[in-house]
């Protein structure tokens, strides 16, 4: 089949599930698609993605399929054994009981900028050199029996390419998702085997680095593998986004990310410098509490999420002067892993469950306000703002956006752009392999947002920022 005609699949494997599209290579149009849930949880058996996968794409979904790739949850632990079987369930990146440890190896080593100029970011309780030193010391059984450490989208790349069901072999990554390991270096391109050590106490196996356009191989019904990526590298692919462009992405974690053109070192902390899908680079602020904020607040005033729209809608602004800190799972960015929400500027004429819905929606973007300050003080260009991610079709959310963000928002048209940016991986794999035209897909439809007034926006962050900097003084 040529690549006009053909037909690439790409995956999101995400914490929460799997979702499939299939997609015309040449256009990117979707033709069909699949979904299956994962468990809950910050561990998990990587069987558990495997099953969901074939869940997803039951009933003939992957029929005329040419190529697939895969993007995946960045920075898990996946240990194999020997013979390349599991040794343990994989320890996600939400899972923080590697606080600690991150804490230690960033202590060890000389401090935070040691680290940013090692490897682009200094490591947190979700990275997986963090993962790797909590398993040293905490599990020394499972540790021993340890030959190689993966992530989640390499385990299942290499379980399709795996003739033996369980075991996985063919230990491939892609630069984007080394680069949140923490021992891999955007800036040189290489591994930093020596960190990787200091973490784990001896040498372990790591996946090769594939070229972003290489294939990892073929399963073995004929299906060419991408090299896949991380979920924040797949949806930069699949939105296309260009420098100038900020992603504000709002789903179970919150991220902020921008295209660049240069390797990033942020000793703060704040901004990961990552690489991206393409050979550029992809630095990233990340915050634990995001759509679940909103979640949270819903069960808290005993409604639903319409329920929290409507009673945020008819809030002002500012929410009446209530303020919160939704640090309700321990927060990354700050690196905070044990605080918890705080309430602020509590009075009896703003006790209202409209301000308390507004204020959890204002809390939710203002840690991502933050994010994109961060991210223009590493010399990041912000022309325009890219809301996406389940949270951002909320009207009342968009609103609160165009007031807090301070620059133009735009909201691309509802997708599933991970399993998009891997789909577009795929059809350019398949392209390189038969020599034929480079896809040039043309997929992104936005609707740009009102702007709201920049009064409001200033005072409700600088209100966050006083109640953050009493409560946490050390984010100051």
């Amino acid at each position: 089949m040529g690549s006009g005609t053909a037909l690439v699949a790409g995956v999101d494997s995400s914490t929460q599930s799997t979702k499939v599209l299939v997609c015309e290579a040449a256009t990117g149009t979707v033709v069909r698609e699949g979904r299956a849930a994962h468990p809950e949880g910050t561990e998990v058996d990587p069987a558990a993605w495997w099953s969901a996968l074939q869940e997803a794409t039951a009933g003939g979904l992957l029929d005329g399929v040419s190529a697939i790739a895969i993007g995946g949850q960045q920075h898990g632990m996946v240990t194999l054994d020997e013979a390349g079987r599991v040794v343990r369930p994989a320890l996600l990146w939400n899972d923080t009981r590697s606080a600690g440890a991150a804490h230690d190896l960033v202590t060890e080593l000389g401090g935070a900028q040691a680290w940013a100029d090692a490897v682009g970011s200094v490591p947190l309780a979700s990275f997986t050199v963090s993962k790797v030193r909590w398993l040293a010391e905490h599990e020394p059984e499972h540790a021993a029996r340890a030959a190689s450490v993966v992530l989640p989208h390499d385990w299942i790349t290499g379980r399709l390419l795996s003739r033996e069901p369980e075991v996985v072999t063919t230990l491939v990554t892609d630069r984007g998702d080394a680069s949140g390991t923490g021992y891999w270096s955007p800036a040189t391109g290489e591994y930093r085997l020596d960190l990787l050590e200091r973490a784990f106490g001896r040498r372990i196996g790591t996946p090769s680095v594939l070229a972003p356009w290489d294939a990892a191989g073929e399963t073995p019904d004929g299906l060419l593998v991408g090299p896949g990526t991380g979920d924040n590298m797949g949806a930069a692919l699949g939105l296309g986004i260009r420098p100038g462009d900020v992603v504000v992405s709002l789903g179970t974690s919150g991220t902020a990310f921008a295209a660049h053109g240069r390797p990033t070192a942020d000793a703060s902390g704040f901004v990961a410098g990552f690489a991206d899908a393409t050979g550029q680079y992809l630095p990233l602020v990340c915050t634990l509490n995001a759509a679940r904020v909103l979640t949270a607040a819903a069960q808290l005033l005993d409604t639903d999420l319409a329920g929290l729209e409507r009673l945020a809608t008819a809030a002002e602004p500012g929410a009446g002067g209530l303020v919160l800190l939704p640090y309700l799972d321990g927060e990354r960015t700050p690196d905070l892993p044990e605080a918890t929400g705080t309430l602020g500027g509590v009075t009896r004429a703003n006790a209202t469950p409209e301000n308390l819905a507004r204020a959890a929606v204002e809390g939710m973007l203002c840690g991502l306000a933050d994010g994109i300050d961060a991210l223009v003080a590493q010399g990041i260009a912000v022309e325009r703002v890219l809301l996406i991610g389940g949270a951002a079709r909320s009207s009342v959310v968009q609103q609160a956006a165009s007031v807090i963000f301070g620059v133009p928002v735009v909201v691309p048209s509802p997708a599933e752009y991970v399993a998009l940016g891997a789909a577009r991986q795929a059809a350019t794999v398949l392209a390189r392999r038969e020599g034929a035209d480079l896809p040039d897909w043309d997929v992104l439809r936005t609707t740009e947002l009102e702007p709201g007034e920049q009064g409001p926006g200033k005072r409700v962050r600088d209100a966050y920022r006083a109640l953050r900097r009493t409560v946490h003084p050390s984010t100051s």
